[in-house]
């Protein structure tokens, strides 16, 4: 699967499972029930999508120029790093206002997702490197 089908399929499978995880995250870990939450998280959910597409793009811009082929470890670290970083520059700031929170307290919030979705994000696309092949961009 490639191009436009493989990004919607990723991100759909991804972000659906992402917005459980980040409800049952900012439920237990703020002072807000699983509606006010879950708002949050389809938000958050939203930007992701967006994000990701943006992202992903972009990477694979980049990986299609780049003279070494296939997907390392130090290369999926690197792709996972760079979408949470940006993720936590635009949720952060939502998470404090929607939350009632201090920027504070919205970034470690926000962190604590930012960790469990480094280690999400890097097993999930190798999962589904794995079910689906890799892009063309990644091929030799």
């Amino acid at each position: 699967m490639q191009g436009p089908l493989r990004r919607v399929v990723y991100v759909t499978t991804f972000e659906l499972i992402a917005i459980g995880c980040t409800t049952a995250g900012l439920t237990l870990f703020s002072d807000h029930d699983a509606g006010h939450a879950s708002i949050a998280a389809v938000a958050s959910s939203t930007i992701a999508v967006l994000w990701n597409l943006a992202y992903n793009t972009l990477f694979e811009a980049w990986e299609s120029r780049q003279i070494k082929r296939g997907r390392s470890v130090a290369r999926r670290v690197a792709h996972a790093v760079g979408f949470e970083t940006g993720m936590l520059a635009m949720l952060v700031p939502l998470f404090a206002w929607w939350m009632d929170i201090t920027l504070w307290h919205a970034f470690l919030l926000d962190f604590g997702l930012v960790l469990f979705f480094l280690a999400y994000t890097f097993a999930f696309s190798w999962a589904f490197d794995a079910v689906f092949g890799l892009p063309a961009s990644a091929q030799g």
